[in-house]
C-alpha cells in the first residue's frame, strides 16, 4: 500500500494545524509539526527547546540539522502509519531534498504539496487573535509577526518552484470557513 505522504504549506496563520486535524481524521494520517514538536522541546526546557525559543522568539527559523533530526525520529517511531502530513516542514530546499532523500530510499515519497494561501493582512489579523488568547509571546507582537511572514517568504516561498518542478504543488485558497477550506484541500488530495 502506497502511503499518502503530505506537505501542507502555508505561511503562520494560514490555518495549518487547524486543516491538519481535519486531514489527520479523515486519512488515517500521521501528524508531524516542526511547531508542535518545538514547543514540546521548550515545555521541557530541554537544550534545543531553549535554543529554538530564543530564535523563535525573535521570529527566525530553527536550523535545518535540528528540524530534520527531530522529524527522521518521528517518522522512525511511526513506521506502521497509512501516511503523514508534515506541517511546518519542510521549509527550505535542503530540508525538502533530505526529506524526498529520506522518503524515497522507503519508497514513499510525497503524493502532494497542498498550499494555502492566505493575504498577509488576514494573517496578521489571525495571529494577533490567536496571541490574545494562545499566550504565544511571537503571536502578539505586530513586527514579529511580519517578520515571520517575510522569513516564510523568503525562505520557504520558493519550495513552490521545487514541488511544481515535480507536478506535486497545490495552491489552495486559505480564506473562508473552516469547512470551506477543508473541502478545498480534500478535493486537491483526489
Amino acid at each position: 500500500m502506497t502511503k499518502l505522504n503530505i506537505v501542507l504549506f502555508g505561511p503562520p496563520g494560514a490555518g495549518k494545524g487547524t486543516q491538519s486535524a481535519f486531514l489527520i481524521e479523515r486519512y488515517g494520517l500521521v501528524h508531524l509539526s516542526t511547531g508542535d514538536l518545538l514547543r514540546a522541546e521548550i515545555k521541557a526546557e530541554t537544550k534545543l527547546g531553549l535554543e529554538a525559543k530564543e530564535l523563535m522568539d525573535q521570529g527566525e527559523l530553527v536550523p535545518d540539522h535540528i528540524v530534520i533530526g527531530m522529524i527522521r525520529n518521528m517518522m522512525e517511531a511511526h513506521l506502521e502509519a497509512k501516511g503523514f502530513i508534515f506541517d511546518g516542514f519542510p521549509r527550505t530546499r535542503a530540508q525538502a531534498e533530505a526529506l524526498d532523500e529520506m522518503l524515497n530510499l522507503k519508497s514513499e515519497p510525497i503524493v502532494a504539496m497542498l498550499a494555502l494561501e492566505v493575504p498577509e493582512q488576514e494573517l496578521v489579523k489571525r495571529l494577533i487573535g490567536r496571541g490574545a488568547t494562545s499566550g504565544r509571546a511571537d503571536d502578539k507582537d505586530e513586527a514579529i509577526i511580519r517578520n515571520r511572514i517575510r522569513e516564510y517568504e523568503n525562505k520557504t516561498a520558493p519550495l513552490k518552484d521545487y514541488y511544481s518542478a515535480q507536478g506535486k504543488f497545490k495552491g489552495i485558497d486559505g480564506v473562508g470557513s473552516i469547512e470551506e477550506i477543508t473541502a478545498r484541500l480534500m478535493k486537491a488530495i483526489g
